[in-house]
């Protein structure tokens, strides 16, 4: 069988989605239908999966529904074989169910840390195991989506347990799509990391820090995430982030990863501080099914509609000829100047060039013309010869300095060279000290 999947259009498909009552589960489960495709949801709120599934069948969508805890494999599997019996299989499963605490490690129970698990990883490995036995055999193949979180590259505090988790998952989907590829499996793994997005997550978390907590800005709309998710269900994408501050602070977390902990350490919490909501450490989801409804957004006072980098990493056909044009623009420009003469830079660079460098001609010397008028002609051969002695000397002198400074130019340029790069990632990590010194003084602002 080829290991290439054929992926359907959205129209065309049947997707299971997991948590999908809440945040970016609710919107994606909103937006597939609305694109033609049956929608299976998952979630362990009943009540909610029943009034989501009428009001989608209300606006002519088709969807179903199953109360299933991810954390159980039984219960998981069971709502697999009714999605098999009420649409004929699925050709997406979307891994999304998660629950999070907010607090430090060591004060975290045991028991909290491995129900976290259970949701998070756990029920991570339990869909995509039966999304796998159930695409394998499934003409075309179909495609499996795991939304993990940008927390997967750079952890932070009072989330260590959270970041843990999406660790795992991050390695749990890498090593299987590799053990897909081995086997030629028709199966599309996708790994969605999102940055902080507005949708209910820290109001259904555990909070352990006597504090309300939020996201720390730039935070991104439900929607942002939940269509990269349907794009992945048809387009094979191995990895994607969603959101350009998420990964700004991972890749600078990767780059510095001595001076990012430091610094994660003394801001992090504070910019996590919600002065403008109460603390309720009892309202949280961790064990239990919230009952505050259908809710996918908490509606944050700015909040980003559009990410960038995923719509780069969705079209790099776009983006590649973006850089095209500008390439070509900048060697237009150069190309113009020096065909409207030599530039200043070319100007200086002929002058500067040891290899241009000539001898001055020797001065003229009327008193030799009086010397042989004289009858001095043996001692003005023995004086020209001198004259060519030295002047042979000093044309030596100026060819071995010639040859010194060209040797000089080209270690400097090799120089240049090598450190180019090096010096494009102090100028970006200057500025993302900027972004830092912004940040720290919004944390003291926070902390005031």
């Amino acid at each position: 069988m080829s290991a290439k999947p054929q992926l359907k259009p959205l129209k065309d498909q049947a997707i299971v989605i997991t948590g999908a009552t809440s945040g970016v589960g609710l919107t994606t489960a909103r937006r597939a239908a609305r694109a033609g495709a049956c929608v299976f949801l998952i979630a362990r709120g009943e009540q909610d999966l029943k009034t989501l599934c009428e009001d989608i069948q209300a606006q002519g969508g088709r969807a179903a529904w199953a109360v299933a805890d991810v954390a159980d494999y039984d219960a998981l599997a069971e709502a697999a074989d009714k999605c098999q019996r009420l649409f004929g299989g699925f050709d997406t499963w979307v891994n999304n169910a998660g629950v999070s605490i907010f607090g430090p490690i060591r004060e975290t129970t045991l028991e909290d840390q491995r129900r976290l698990f259970d949701t998070n990883y756990w029920g991570v490995v339990n869909g995509s195991l039966i999304a796998v036995e159930h695409l394998r055999g499934r003409p075309g193949g179909g495609a499996i989506v795991n939304v993990g979180s940008i927390l997967s590259d750079a952890p932070i505090p009072l989330q260590g347990i959270y970041a843990a988790s999406k660790h795992a998952v991050k390695g749990f989907t890498n090593s299987l799509r590799i053990e897909l590829l081995r086997e030629k499996a028709p199966v599309s793994l996708s790994l969605v990391k999102p940055a902080a997005i507005d949708t209910p997550y820290n109001r259904h978390a555990r909070n352990l820090t006597g504090q309300a907590v939020q996201n720390p800005q730039p935070v991104y709309g439900t929607h942002v995430v939940a269509d990269t998710v349907l794009y992945c269900a048809s387009h094979p994408i191995r990895e994607i982030t969603v959101g350009g501050g998420g990964r700004l602070i991972a890749s600078f977390y990767s780059a510095l990863p001595g001076v990012a902990e430091p610094l994660f350490a003394r801001f992090a919490p504070s910019m996590m501080r919600d002065k403008s909501h109460d603390y309720h450490p009892w309202d949280d989801g961790l064990y239990d099914p919230t009952n505050d409804g259908l809710a996918d957004e908490l509606h944050y006072p700015v909040v980003r509609r559009f990410s960038t980098l995923a719509e780069v990493r969705k079209h790099p056909g776009i983006a590649g000829a973006v850089v095209a044009l500008l390439v070509s623009v900048g060697v237009g420009y150069v190309l113009l100047n020096q065909k409207s003469g030599p530039t200043r830079f070319e100007r200086w660079k002929t002058q500067a060039d040891p290899r241009r460098w000539r001898m001055p001609s020797m001065p003229a010397m009327p008193w030799l013309s009086r010397l042989r008028s004289d009858g001095m002609d043996g001692r003005l051969e023995a004086l020209q010869a001198e004259l060519d002695r030295y002047g042979g000397r000093a044309r030596r002198g100026l060819e071995d300095a010639g040859g010194r400074a060209r040797r000089y130019a080209s270690d400097a340029g090799g120089y240049a060279r090598d450190h180019a790069r090096e010096g494009g990632a102090v100028a970006a990590t200057v500025a993302l000290l900027g972004v830092l010194a912004a940040v720290a003084i919004k944390a003291r602002q926070n902390d005031d």
